[in-house]
């Protein structure tokens, strides 16, 4: 509640955070009683008041007990705790106050804040855990103790985890007697590390083993958790990066942690920088932990994090005002397929089946839109479409593209490096999207995707274009004419006679609807005709359009598409006299489509498997 918080500070410190940051919670949070144990669910009032779903989960994981126990529940309510969430189900809700998992140890609350557009988003750890705090410190002066002398390499990440959890092993026992299996689990997901050597002194320096911490299944769960986290993950921010339904997580400053969620779209963390030193220390952790240590002489960084996500940090109040910030581009492991994006409402049957029919055909095209319209969500799903035995060549400054087919080369450019660097006995020199473009036209691909065209490469994939080489990328207009604008001028520079060589534009944004919520939709699909010497520009026809009022996609073009009669009926042999037979193609893949999505094949490798096989069947042949 923005209003009510700046009459009243509810921040509140929460096991596990460091000093300068605070959670700023929507509410006055209860005091624990020490002398009541609140994970003990069989004199736990709270627990006996839970639906049986959510006692399932607080008996698995007793941190997220102990976290409804801060709630003031007489005013605010029980959360409802959701397993999954759903688009349609809870991206409309009004007011959400409901839990829902991250992951296994991880939970999320959503709460409404009634005076401001974002809702409070509010990350629940094990570290909530009662007597975790002070048992992490113990646990983290005696690692020091104990491994003396380790030798890995530090930046392989899965070996840290399973040092630190060797080492964990080794200076705690677990209490609970019923739960002894657990450690020998433990050890055996671990495995004995051969190189790593631990050496048993006590702070004294006298030989011997020093008395083992005691801790239950559940503390020693969140002593894991917390290790990790702080020693080879992103600290405080892990439980964003590991919840897959957000998007971009982004830090503009001293104050809240801002999220992008795929529900509940625009939320606020409840988790904030306090001072300029806090923030600053934390973004310098930052950059080390990725690799690209920042300084005030490179205040810059654009880097990859170890699951795909983009980070950019800006740091300092000289070219920031507003101070240090950073902002992270969530990785998706599984791309949204073209049948969730038609469920979302991105597009629909027609157009899905219209760019599979022109695809298959070895047609070339750009995803326009500005930033964060989806570009790159629909640039992934529709490579599904590519022929199943096509060898494919990605280019990218930042892996983002992600392609089902296993003939695909991914490319990747490379900064240069100084000596005494990154690698040792000399620099690198640059590898740029243009070097990668020119290298790629040597390996015979079927098709070539550029991640985002912005520069003189521009001019090599149009080059590829014209030599045979169907080309699709992202690129940022909002219109067809300020595509073709940038196209042809500097640094580009593409001749508008070459213009042609582009086959479809697909325009992409995200959009109010009627009732006021914010959509990605395609606005429009447009056909490139070629260059007009007469009118001295470049002529396009609009096939698809979107209509704001009812929401539904419009085929404008039906029965006067340049691009399916005068190229694609072509190819396919069909005579002009029987042009009809192309749209009804069109038709024909859009109703496979429909059938896909009712048949429940969304996931997209199992959508790319059932396109595979529909082109081994023979059912795209056209009779004429």
């Amino acid at each position: 509640m923005a209003a009510e918080s700046a009459k009243i500070d509810f921040s509140f410190k929460p096991k596990g955070l460091k000093q300068g940051v605070v959670a700023n919670f929507p509410f006055k949070p209860r005091p624990l009683e020490e002398e009541h144990d609140h994970t003990n669910m069989a004199t736990c009032g709270i627990y006996k008041l839970l639906p049986d779903r959510m006692k399932k989960e607080v008996q698995k994981n007793l941190h997220l007990l102990e976290y409804l126990h801060i709630l003031p529940l007489d005013k605010i309510g029980i959360p409802k705790y959701v397993p999954k969430l759903d688009r349609k189900k809870h991206g409309d809700m009004d007011r959400p106050n409901l839990i829902y998992p991250a992951d296994e140890q991880i939970y999320i609350h959503v709460y409404p804040d009634k005076n401001d557009m974002r809702n409070f988003y509010i990350p629940i750890e094990p570290t909530l855990l009662t007597g975790v705090d002070e048992l992490l410190k113990e646990v983290e002066t005696r690692l020091v103790d104990y491994i003396t002398d380790v030798d890995f390499d530090p930046e392989d990440n899965e070996e840290k985890i399973r040092i630190l959890k060797e080492a964990l092993r080794e200076v705690c026992e677990i209490a609970d007697k019923e739960e002894e299996n657990f450690i020998e689990n433990t050890r055996a997901e671990i495995r004995l590390i051969p190189k790593l050597k631990l050496n048993f002194f006590g702070r004294n320096g006298k030989n011997g083993f020093r008395d083992k911490l005691k801790v239950t299944p559940q503390q020693y769960k969140a002593l894991e958790y917390a290790l990790i986290r702080d020693k080879v993950g992103l600290g405080i921010l892990e439980p964003y990066i590991r919840d897959k339904y957000i998007e971009d997580i982004s830090c503009s400053g001293l104050g809240p942690i801002f999220i992008e969620h795929k529900i509940f779209k625009g939320l606020k963390s409840v988790i904030e920088f306090r001072d300029e030193e806090t923030l600053n220390k934390f973004i310098i952790r930052l950059a080390e932990r990725i690799g690209k240590p920042v300084t005030y002489k490179d205040p810059i960084v654009d880097a990859t994090l170890p699951d795909g996500s983009r980070i950019n940090i800006v740091f300092g109040n000289d070219i920031s005002k507003n101070g240090s910030n950073f902002t992270i581009r969530k990785f998706n492991e599984t791309p949204f397929s073209v049948l969730q994006l038609i469920e979302f409402g991105s597009l629909d049957y027609m157009i899905a089946g219209y760019l599979w029919l022109l695809i298959s055909e070895g047609m070339s095209g750009f995803i326009c839109g500005e930033t964060a319209s989806g570009k790159t969500t629909l640039l992934n799903a529709i490579t599904a479409f590519i022929r199943p035995e096509a060898k494919i060549v990605s280019i990218e400054d930042t892996p983002e593209l992600q392609v089902p087919h296993k003939n695909w080369t991914r490319e990747v450019t490379r900064g240069s490096t100084r000596a005494g660097g990154i690698r040792e006995g000399g620099g690198t020199s640059d590898v740029t999207m243009f070097d990668l473009l020119k290298a790629a036209l040597r390996q015979r691909p079927n098709y070539i995707l550029v991640g985002e065209i912005r520069g003189v490469e521009g001019n090599i994939a149009f080059q590829a274009m014209q030599t045979g080489h169907p080309v699709m990328s992202t690129f940022h207009a909002a219109t067809v004419e300020k595509l073709i604008q940038r196209l042809t001028t500097e640094p580009i520079s593409v001749p508008k006679t070459f213009i042609d060589n582009l086959n479809f534009v697909v325009i992409q944004s995200a959009v109010r609807r009627p009732d006021g919520k914010l959509v990605r939709r395609v606005l429009s699909v447009s056909e490139i005709v070629g260059y007009n010497p007469q009118k001295g520009g470049v002529s396009f026809i609009e096939v698809f359009q979107w209509d704001p009022v009812t929401d539904t996609h419009v085929f404008t073009g039906y029965g006067s598409s340049y691009i399916l009669e005068q190229k694609i009926a072509t190819r396919l042999g069909i005579p002009p006299n029987k042009k009809k037979l192309i749209y009804e193609e069109v038709e024909k893949r859009a109703k496979i489509l429909k059938k896909l999505d009712e048949e429940g094949v969304r996931d997209f490798y199992e959508f790319f498997k059932a396109i595979s096989k529909i082109y081994k069947s023979g059912l795209l042949s056209i009779k004429v």
